[in-house]
C-alpha cells in the first residue's frame, strides 16, 4: 500500500478522516506512524496530498488531511478482456489499475466459461476491492470505468464501433498468427489504443472477424502461450514502451 486511499465522505467538514480496519492496521503495523508522522493520502476520484496522525489507538488512526495534488494521468488505452477464471480476476484487474488502464470491458466469449460469470468476484464491491488494489499500488486514486458484457455478439456489434473510433491504434492479441506486435503497430505509436485479449486458448474464428471488421488488427506474442494474468500486464508493458519511444 503505497497511498491511503479515503473515500471523500470519509473527511469530516474539519478535514479529519477516522480510519480503522486494513487501513489503520498498514499505518501502525507497516508504516509503524506515530501522533505527527505523516503518510501519504488520496481522496477517491481526487487528488493526492498527505494526512498528518492526530490521535492513535489500537484499532484507529485519526488524520488531519490535506489533498490538492493532481494524480497521474491515466494511459491512453482500453483494455477489452475475456472473461478470466476468477482465481486470476481479482490479479489481472489490480496489475491493469497499477498500469493506467483507463477502461475496461469483461465480455464473454465461446471458449470462456459460462460459470465464470456466476462467480462472487464479480459482485461490485469485490471488483471495486481489486481496482482500489491497484490503484494503492501506483499512488493513484481515480478507479478505471469498468463494465461487464455477457454477450459477445451484443458487444462487439453494438458498443464496439463507439469504442473503436475513438482509438486510432486497434489490437487483438491472438495465438493463431505469425504477426508480432511490432508488425502490426503504426510508427509513431500515437494516439488512444484499443486491446483486446481473449482467453489462454484464444478467440475463435467468427470471434476474431468480428474483432477484423472494426479494424482490431491481429497479432501474436510468439509461440509460447501465456497465462492470462501473465500477458496482460506483458502487453501493457510493450505498449507503454512503445509509447514512450515516441514521445
Amino acid at each position: 500500500m503505497n497511498v491511503i486511499l479515503i473515500d471523500p465522505d470519509e473527511v469530516a467538514a474539519d478535514r479529519t478522516v477516522s480510519l480503522d480496519g486494513r487501513r489503520a492496521q498498514h499505518i501502525r503495523k507497516i508504516l509503524r506512524c506515530g501522533v505527527g508522522d505523516t503518510v501519504r493520502i488520496g481522496l477517491t476520484d481526487g487528488p493526492l496530498g498527505h494526512g498528518t496522525i492526530r490521535t492513535q489507538e489500537r484499532n484507529r488512526v485519526v488524520l488531519e488531511i490535506v489533498a490538492a495534488t493532481p494524480p497521474p494521468a491515466k494511459q491512453p488505452l482500453d483494455l477489452v478482456l475475456a472473461l478470466p477464471r476468477p482465481i486470476m480476476l481479482k490479479r489481472i484487474l489490480a496489475q491493469a489499475t497499477s498500469m493506467g488502464v483507463a477502461r475496461i470491458f469483461l465480455i464473454n466469449a465461446n471458449r470462456v466459461e459460462k460459470s465464470f460469470f456466476n462467480a462472487t468476484l464479480l459482485d461490485e464491491a469485490k471488483i471495486t476491492e481489486a481496482l482500489r488494489l491497484g490503484l494503492e499500488q501506483a499512488v493513484d486514486t481515480r478507479l478505471p470505468a469498468l463494465s461487464i458484457h455477457t454477450r459477445f455478439r451484443p458487444f462487439v456489434e453494438d458498443l464496439l464501433p463507439g469504442i473503436a473510433a475513438e482509438c486510432p491504434v486497434r489490437l487483438v492479441a491472438h495465438p493463431d498468427t505469425d504477426r508480432l506486435l511490432p508488425h502490426v503497430v503504426p510508427r509513431p505509436l500515437a494516439g488512444r489504443m484499443l486491446l483486446a485479449i481473449g482467453p489462454e486458448g484464444g478467440w475463435v474464428d467468427f470471434e476474431i472477424d468480428k474483432f477484423r471488421d472494426q479494424g482490431l488488427r491481429p497479432f501474436s506474442m510468439g509461440p509460447r502461450i501465456l497465462r492470462m494474468d501473465t500477458a496482460v500486464p506483458a502487453l501493457l508493458a510493450q505498449l507503454a514502451l512503445l509509447g514512450q519511444l515516441a514521445g
